[in-house]
């Protein structure tokens, strides 16, 4: 049986250091030099990679050499302590902003990567960091009291590394096919829902939205008797793609003073501003929401709820809200240009037959979806099980 040891990182580690602080650019002029946006997918990336000329002295101190770990040290909360090994056949420098980890030979490097990214997938980073507005930070100190567990022997090290990277091998293509999986059921329905709206039928009349719909709220004071208990719906609070509502809390919870709009089940609800342009919902109950929400109520003779909601989320009418808010600063998509928007109606019948198929489809397709989510959840939880096994001695 292997005999394990425990030690810190300091005691393993040869070199522990932040890289060279120059004036870098993109434009691919000079010596390549590691930017935090190397590693943002966990692997080392030669075409995000930045440029400066280098002295002598600095390219003999900062040169990367293939093996070395790069250390995400000062980033968001979520991605401090993301690594990757450097296995370029590029000659790339050491930038900063990114420490640079080489163990020991009592470490194999594969080992002491598989260990960081074990104790990353973990939340361990993100409890340990440092964190202020914009983003967190974990110092050289706290990392060399960081602990890790090994077996002596390289070749035992060497046995667990190449078991798991044949388990992470087959998780990934797993995780692929679940990707693709999840894709494929998300562009079914929105083929199906394209279609609907271009395959206009010979009755369809064409007519602008704002002929089919109004903003018949107006804006009220949250704090009312009649509001304070009712929920606030803000564009935070709307799921992108599924329209689902997350995280809501009444007018007196939130303690909102400024104004919003009421609405009921009978309106759909259009968040106008980015970036949370584009979220739409299909309220069941009485609230009010954020003044960056528009509350559509559609003209009852002429257009079904429902029918309303689809063609909203649409790519085409998607896209024309979207370029109908390219402004600087924070782009909404104002009323007058919404409003002009204008496409073919069915009947009111037509509307509601179209929305039933439409509920059915959007129904089957979060299924799917729910399914292939939890796949992927399941084989991430998967991953981190086999790492934890292996670093307490238990991978077979």
């Amino acid at each position: 049986m292997a005999t394990w040891e425990v030690k810190k990182f300091e005691d393993v580690l040869s070199v522990l250091r932040n890289g060279v602080n120059c004036k870098q650019n993109k434009k691919g002029g000079g010596n390549k030099i590691s930017r935090i946006e190397s590693i943002s997918n966990a692997d080392f990336d030669i075409e995000k990679v930045g440029y400066a000329e280098l002295s002598k002295s600095d390219k003999d101190k900062y040169k990367l050499n293939r093996g070395d770990i790069l250390f995400s040290h000062i980033n968001s909360p979520i991605h401090v302590g993301k690594t990757a090994l450097f296995n370029s056949e590029d000659e790339v420098y050491h930038g900063v902003n990114l420490l640079l980890m080489r163990p020991k030979p009592c470490l194999d490097v594969n080992y002491f990567e598989h260990y960081l990214k074990y104790l990353f997938q973990n939340g361990y980073w993100k409890g340990l960091c440092k964190q202020s507005v914009n983003q967190a930070s974990v110092n050289q100190q706290d990392i060399n009291k960081v602990e890790i567990h090994y077996p002596k022997s390289i070749s035992e090290q060497k046995r667990i590394v190449a078991i798991l990277d044949e388990a992470f091998e087959s998780i990934s293509k797993a995780k692929e096919n679940a990707e693709n999986n999840l894709k494929n059921a998300t562009e079914i329905f929105e083929s199906y829902l394209q279609s609907v709206f271009e395959n206009k039928g010979e009755e369809w009349e064409e007519k602008t939205l704002d002929a089919v719909c109004k903003i018949s709220s107006k804006l009220i004071d949250p704090r009312e008797e009649t509001y304070i208990d009712l929920c606030h719906i803000g564009g935070a609070n709307i799921e992108s793609i599924t329209g689902c509502l997350i995280d809501l809390k009444t007018s007196k919870e939130e303690n909102l003073i400024s104004g919003k709009f009421p609405f009921d089940n009978s309106m759909i609800l259009y968040s106008k501003i980015r970036p949370y342009l584009v979220k739409v919902v299909r309220p069941d109950f009485s609230g009010i929401c954020s003044a960056d929400i528009y509350p559509l109520k559609p003209v009852d003779s002429i257009l079904d709820r429902d029918f309303l909601y689809f063609l909203l989320i649409t790519k085409d009418f998607t896209n024309f809200a979207i370029k109908g808010s390219a402004r600087a600063g924070m782009p909404k998509v104002n009323r007058k240009h919404l409003f002009s928007y204008s496409t073919f109606f069915p009947t009111l019948p037509e509307q509601q037959s179209i929305v039933s198929k439409l509920d059915a489809l959007s129904t089957e397709t979060k299924k799917l979806e729910a399914i292939y989510t939890q796949k992927l959840a399941d084989l991430d939880e998967l991953k981190k099980s086999i790492l934890q096994k292996a670093f307490e001695g238990k991978l077979t």
